[in-house]
């Protein structure tokens, strides 16, 4: 026969339609060949011959398209929702099932591949037959389920769990960090809850967690979702806290009730990004930052990262990937700070270093691979779990710190300020960053003179300028200070995994070929897949590099590192999935649009759009980066450029 031997039959009928088609293409298919024989055979063949194989080729075919529509149709499920004919996918679950037909059914505890344990009891829907309400997220459907999400006992058994919640729940909310974006909040309305105190009693006990130098945890208003064990575990790879003890004393804390600060919490934020109540929240300062604006003694300076821009609007009821550069920095200057910098500056003055240091290890056999040092979260990973492979670590401080670094050596000399009238402060997508300020050797300006003396989340800047007043829809478009507001694209993409490597491979190629290349967009290396390899021609050399977000990942790599199976000149790894726009201190996401949108690829567009617009994208094009350099730093990796952009790291108990 024209078509498929055994083989390929057997391959059509678990096939799902992509593969079918793929299949039918393949060389296990024969018509393709019988019909180009034909035709190119035709002068030698008979007319009688030739009409015989185009035939069985046309016949072929039809059963081709027979058999793949059986396929197609064996991969989808008939069912009813209520009442309702809808067709799904196999192995669809309800909830999944349920959206296709556009009925979002509510969950607290669900977490698409991450926390599916139908623990929390929400997502409860009847199905016909089965002798109790079923838990959708994990229900899987099959052919001819009927399924009902909104009958009377449906409705009542998700208001009685609210309400049994809430019976365990510190009812704090007008004064709640998450008031107005606390998912079991927006349920108790959506629901109807009328009376929180119905089954009002007991109350697990519960202690203020504040021994971390980045969060709080608050256990009076936690839920036992487990989202943010799953998350610390599964994605991070970190697994720091779990439930403890039983029944109704169970609490989410840290092994042997040990505080959060005690263990090797990487600070990244992670589980407040996924805490769907007021349970997790940052330590914050902005009260101290207010005053100090105030004090008349004090220059306090602000410097932004690039992912904040991507995501600020979405505090102000916009849409993910809104731009907000420019109403942000209209913001900052009415807030009252001295000077609106810009941290994308000193990413440009990281790369500089960093790809200077890349060369030097490449051309003098030094540690290789060399690992991106801009994540502050990586780097406490790095020195708790690897301690082994910190020579591997670029020396390079991260950019915020950079940034304090020159602001109160560079930028106070100029001024002919005292470093002591100075506040430096940062406005991060990372809570990592609290724990970074803090670390040893990062006082370029001398003991006593940290780089940075407070950082802020976006969150928290949102609250900031909502308690000063400040209306973001009547903000104009503004731009940053100079001269360290000005920047390049490359800077902007380092809040997208993939950007540090990015903007380091543009400056590089332009060292070691000594031409000015015109390929700026390395897409090879973006993306937020899980590990990301590539080989680059930079000038005669193969450059070998990866790249990788989540310390589950990073694991990964550095086991191929211990082993002696990584092959790479240069690794990215930033802590948080999907790198800084996808931060600790980021606006966070409610799970319905967690699970279902790709929220970090739409943040990630906003900063490689404000790349392509930039005047320069390349670090070393920056006129101030070249200005900085020639007044005071002297060259990449001078003795003076080490001394002030290049840090230390430690060996840390892993507990």
């Amino acid at each position: 026969m024209a078509i498929a031997n055994n083989k390929t039959k057997a391959k059509l009928k678990k096939a799902s339609k992509p593969q079918v088609k793929k299949i039918l293409k393949s060389k296990d298919n024969k018509k393709s060949k019988t019909v180009s024989k034909a035709l190119k055979n035709k002068k030698q063949a008979t007319k009688a011959q030739t009409k015989s194989l185009v035939n069985k080729s046309l016949k072929s075919s039809s059963t081709i398209k027979s058999n793949s529509s059986k396929i197609i149709k064996n991969n989808f499920l008939n069912i009813k929702i209520n009442g309702k004919d809808y067709k799904v996918k196999k192995g669809s679950t309800i909830l999944e099932a349920c959206r296709v037909a556009g009925i979002e059914i509510p969950t607290l505890c669900f977490l698409k591949d991450i926390n599916e344990i139908g623990a929390c009891r929400m997502c409860v829907v009847e199905v016909k037959g089965a002798k109790a309400l079923v838990t959708s997220c994990v229900y899987p459907c099959n052919e001819g389920i009927e399924i009902t999400t909104d009958s009377k006992t449906v409705i009542e058994s998700r208001k009685k769990t609210l309400e049994l919640l809430l019976s365990n729940h510190k009812m704090e909310c007008l004064s709640c960090i998450r008031s107005g974006e606390c998912e079991l909040q927006t349920l108790c309305k959506e629901l109807g809850v009328e009376d929180q105190y119905k089954y009002a009693g007991s109350m697990t006990a519960s202690n203020l967690d504040e021994s971390s130098a980045h969060m709080i945890r608050d256990n009076s208003k936690c839920i036992l979702c487990r989202r943010c064990v799953a998350i610390c575990e599964k994605v991070q790879g970190v697994g720091v806290i779990g439930p403890n003890k039983r029944g109704f004393n169970t609490f989410i804390g840290s092994h042997f009730d040990k505080g959060l600060g005690e263990t090797s919490c990487i600070s990244c934020g992670q589980c407040i990004n996924v805490c769907p109540t007021g349970a997790l929240y940052e330590k914050s300062d902005i009260d101290k930052i207010f005053e100090l604006i105030k004090d008349p003694t004090k220059k306090v300076i602000v410097q932004t990262a690039p992912a904040v821009r991507a995501a600020i609007a979405e505090e102000f009821g916009y849409p993910i990937g809104t731009k907000g550069e420019g109403k942000m920095v209209a913001g900052l200057r009415r807030l009252g700070f001295t000077y609106v910098f810009d941290t994308d500056f000193a990413a440009d003055l990281t790369i500089m270093e960093e790809a200077y240091e890349l060369i030097d290890r490449i051309k003098n056999n030094g540690v290789l691979p060399m690992i991106t040092s801009c994540s502050p979260g990586w780097i406490k990973y790095c020195e708790a779990y690897y301690p082994d492979l910190l020579p591997h670590l670029s020396t390079c401080k991260s950019p915020q710190q950079m940034f304090g670094a020159m602001i109160k050596t560079y930028f106070v000399k100029k001024m002919g300020w005292k470093v002591e009238d100075v506040v430096s402060v940062s406005v991060m997508p990372c809570t990592a960053k609290k724990f970074e300020i803090q670390r040893d050797d990062e006082s370029a300006a001398g003991k006593g003179n940290p780089d940075l003396d407070y950082t802020m989340t976006t969150r928290e800047l949102a609250r900031m300028m909502k308690k000063a007043g400040i209306n973001w829809d009547l903000l104009p478009e503004e731009k940053f200070d100079e001269p360290l507001g000005i920047s390049t694209g490359a800077g902007v993409i380092f809040g997208a995994s993939g950007g540090v490597m990015e903007a380091a491979i543009r400056t590089a190629v332009d060292v070691l070929t000594g031409k000015d290349m015109k390929n700026l967009d390395y897409k090879q290396v973006r993306g937020i897949d899980g590990i990301r390899e590539a080989t680059l021609k930079i000038g005669k050399l193969d450059v070998k590099v990866a790249i990788t977000s989540s310390m589950s990942n990073a694991k990964i790599l550095l086991n191929k590192i211990r082993e002696g199976k990584a092959d790479y000149h240069f690794i990215e790894i930033m802590g948080c999935p999907g790198g800084c726009i996808n931060g600790g201190g980021q606006p966070q996401v409610p799970a319905f649009i967690r699970n279902t949108t790709d929220y970090r690829q739409k943040r990630a567009k906003v900063l490689y759009d404000y790349d392509k617009s930039m005047q320069y994208r390349k670090s070393h094009k920056n006129p101030i980066i070249k200005q900085v350099y020639k007044e005071f730093l002297e060259k990449p990796n001078s003795h003076i450029a080490h001394k002030i952009l290049h840090t230390s790291y430690q060996k840390r108990e892993k507990t």
